[in-house]
Order: C-alpha cells, then sequence, then structure tokens
C-alpha cells in the first residue's frame, strides 16, 4: 500500500478509514441486450488516493465509445458496531470492496449521464442495506493488505454471540389468531349419535 492509502484517523473522524478513489468503465454490451442498449457501465476498480487525482471526477480514457473514469475523494471507515459485516468479508472466499453508484446528470462533465459513485464499503452488512433500498451496488476485490487492515479490525472488535438453544415449538405458548391463549384437549367429545334421542 502507498502512503496516501495507509490506514488513517483525523480529528473530524477517529474511525481508521483508508482514502480511496474509484474508477467506473464504459465498455460495449454483449448478449440480446445489446440491440436496444450497446453500452453499460460497470465498476472497474477501487484503488488507493493520490494528491495527484484532484478532487473531481475525470476522464482517464476514451476510445471507439468506450470510457474509463476516475472519482477521487472517498473515504473507506471501519465501524465498531458493523464489526460482523467486516468478519463475513474478511472470512469470505473473495474478501471485496463494495461500491453503491447512481446514473447522474453531470453537464459540466460529460454530454451525457455518467455513473457517479456515492459510498465505498467493506461491510457486507451495509452492502446488504443498499440492496435491499434498491441501489446499484457492484464489488470488486479487495487487495490482500486492505483485507488483513480489515481482518485485524474485526479481529479486535467483533465477539461471536454464542447460539442459543432453541426451545422446541412444542414448549410455545398456543395463542389463537387474535393472541389470545388458546388451549388444545386430548379428549374425546362426546356428542349425540344418530340412533340417540
Amino acid at each position: 500500500m502507498s502512503s496516501s492509502s495507509e490506514p488513517s484517523t483525523s480529528a473530524a473522524s477517529p474511525r481508521p478509514a483508508l482514502q480511496v478513489a474509484v474508477v467506473m468503465r464504459r465498455e460495449r454490451a454483449q448478449g440480446p441486450s445489446s440491440h436496444w442498449q450497446p453500452w453499460r457501465w460497470i465498476l472497474d476498480s477501487v484503488v488507493p488516493d493520490e494528491p495527484a487525482f484532484g478532487s473531481t471526477p475525470r476522464l482517464l480514457h476514451a476510445h471507439d465509445g468506450a470510457q474509463r473514469w476516475l472519482h477521487p475523494g472517498f473515504q473507506a471507515e471501519l465501524f465498531k458496531d458493523d464489526a460482523e459485516g467486516y468478519h463475513l468479508n474478511a472470512t469470505a472466499p473473495a474478501p471485496c470492496w463494495f461500491v453503491l453508484w447512481r446514473m447522474e446528470e453531470e453537464p459540466g462533465l460529460a454530454a451525457e449521464p455518467i455513473p457517479l459513485p456515492v459510498v465505498v464499503s467493506l461491510s457486507y452488512h451495509e452492502a446488504g442495506r443498499w440492496l435491499d433500498a434498491q441501489e446499484t451496488v457492484e464489488q470488486v476485490p479487495a487487495p490482500p493488505e486492505v483485507v488483513d487492515w480489515m481482518r485485524a479490525f474485526a479481529d479486535a472488535n467483533y465477539v461471536i454471540e454464542p447460539k442459543r438453544r432453541k426451545r422446541p415449538e412444542s414448549f410455545r405458548t398456543l395463542t389463537d389468531r387474535f393472541g389470545n391463549a388458546a388451549s388444545v384437549s386430548t379428549e374425546k367429545k362426546r356428542g349425540r349419535g344418530a340412533g340417540d334421542v
């Protein structure tokens, strides 16, 4: 990791954080959908932020319709109350960065809408909340040094709750559909038979 991507804390944010930039890529679409949508945007990478990147998005590369845009100035923070989300990511087969992005009109930057990253995270739980909110979320592999940093934080802050034995369903209190106590009887009901007068 370069010096600019070393974990840091600041007076404004005492939490561990990495300064990162996001690269989005426009590429030719494949398959049947390419007939009505010839291009698509995808997350290309998350890289250490550098002072030379500046503070505004910029076009890195354009060729035959394909484009790559750099979006600097993101901070990936680690929160103690989300340590389980980092633990799940760090112990996954392929730990990754999660990026929430939206298509936006940016008249000063591009002639057509471009994808603008909104948040970068390393938490499985946070990515899940974004997906539940119907946001566009993509992932790219996180480098080993970032995974080690995240794992160390998760190890220091995540306490695995012991599993509690679930009480068998047969011990649950019976209630009717209105929530009132109900009872079950195993006695055979006696009623009048066809021959009774």
